[in-house]
């Protein structure tokens, strides 16, 4: 068994009983959002929403490898880095803030090959 064991989804007609039967033949138990209750999954759809803004949008995708492998580096960044609004704009694995002297150098880290950049004083 995978390390996937539910399927969150909404009551799309998209979704018919064959798709559903193929993750359940996969041991995956489907589970289906509240009917007309469209904030049952606010946070995945936040997450997916501001993911393809943000970077899939902006890439051309030529495989699942390369999709997998783009998703993975952009949760990281979204995760450890990324200024999030709900904690006043800093990301969750925040470093202390350092001020810039005269002397110091900006370092830049590219993530996504330059598709989002982050600046920060070298020491």
């Amino acid at each position: 068994m995978g390390l996937t064991r539910f399927l969150l989804r909404d009551r799309d007609t998209k979704f018919t009983a064959s798709f559903d039967a193929v993750f359940t033949g996969a041991g995956i138990d489907v589970v289906r959002t509240p009917p007309q209750a469209p904030q049952a999954n606010a946070i995945a759809e936040r997450w997916v929403g501001t993911a393809r803004r943000e970077c899939t949008d902006r890439l051309l995708i030529v495989s699942e490898r390369h999709l997998t492998s783009v998703l993975d580096s952009y949760a990281e960044y979204f995760n450890t880095h990324r200024p999030h609004r709900s904690l006043s704009q800093h990301p969750p694995d925040s470093s202390p803030v350092v001020a810039p002297t005269s002397n110091s150098t900006v370092r830049r880290t590219r993530i996504l090959g330059g598709l989002i950049n982050e600046y920060r004083n070298a020491a």
